[in-house]
């Protein structure tokens, strides 16, 4: 008869992972060590890739300047905008085709075919459409981030468990009460999936669209520097970004906490 035998590695008490929780700090500044040493010894030629310490000044001068935050407020302005319009389109697109037959036959095969064109191929056409103004720009970022939350919703709505829908209907909820009860709160954890990639597929699409036309924005500002071949300015807009994608994802991370809180085995994980 097979025994089964247990994994050799322990698992990790809260202080021990505590204890090695530096070794994720140290990676980076390494790595931080090693850009700026390779530039300041000439490996790296600051037309190829500005140093640390150029790019930490050239942020201070941007910051200083205001340069920075107008640029950025103008980004988050649009991508707000867009991620807006998208919450509001694919949400109802996928309320009407999870919990309607007739609306999944009408609204998933065509979302489906839309989903698999390239977002970027859009652009000439939206120009000739909206113009070379705002618009065409959230409008990209709207197409980009509708689909996750359609595909999240929609998987989520027809994820629910049939025993809960049969419970329901024992119990004599009415559809009106199934559905804000029952179907939605089921729903939710593979909607807030869905809100994080479009958060993520915002930003990245945010960055070709204010690449087109553009006069302001962290996008324009990465262009107007490539054109002078200043990539210290074209690190920091990148920085920018990375950052802005982890502060949506900590919001994400929030918002998870405070509504699925009622569920056994998120409460069980997060402690």
């Amino acid at each position: 008869m097979l025994q089964t035998i247990d994994s050799p590695v322990p698992a990790l008490t809260t202080g021990r992972r505590a204890s090695f929780a530096w070794l994720r700090v140290l990676s980076p500044v390494v790595l931080l060590a090693f850009w700026q040493i390779a530039s300041s010894t000439g490996l790296i030629s600051p037309r190829t890739l500005a140093s640390p310490s150029q790019v930490l000044a050239s942020c201070g001068a941007l910051l200083a300047n205001g340069e920075l935050e107008h640029h950025l407020l103008v980004s988050l302005g649009r991508a707000a905008k867009g991620l807006a319009i998208a919450v509001l389109l694919g949400g109802g697109l996928a309320l009407v085709a999870g919990l309607s037959r007739i609306g999944e036959f009408v609204i998933d095969a065509p979302v489906q075919m839309l989903r698999t064109l390239p977002v970027v191929a859009l652009v000439p056409l939206f120009i000739i459409w909206f113009g070379i103004g705002e618009l065409p720009k959230i409008a990209l970022v709207t197409v980009a981030a509708t689909f996750p939350i359609y595909l999240a919703l929609y998987a989520g709505i027809r994820g629910v468990d049939a025993k809960l829908i049969e419970l329901a209907g024992v119990i004599g909820l009415s559809r009106s009460e199934l559905i804000r009860h029952v179907i939605l709160p089921g729903a939710l954890p593979m909607t807030l999936v869905g809100l994080r990639y479009s958060l993520g597929i915002s930003l990245v699409i945010l960055v070709i669209a204010e690449q087109v036309n553009a006069t302001s924005g962290i996008g324009y500002l990465i262009s107007d520097a490539r054109d002078f071949m200043r990539t210290d300015v074209i690190v920091v807009g990148l920085l920018v970004y990375a950052l802005l994608g982890l502060t949506v994802d900590v919001l994400v991370r929030w918002l998870e906490r405070r509504l699925l809180s009622w569920r056994p085995t998120f409460v069980e994980a997060a402690a």
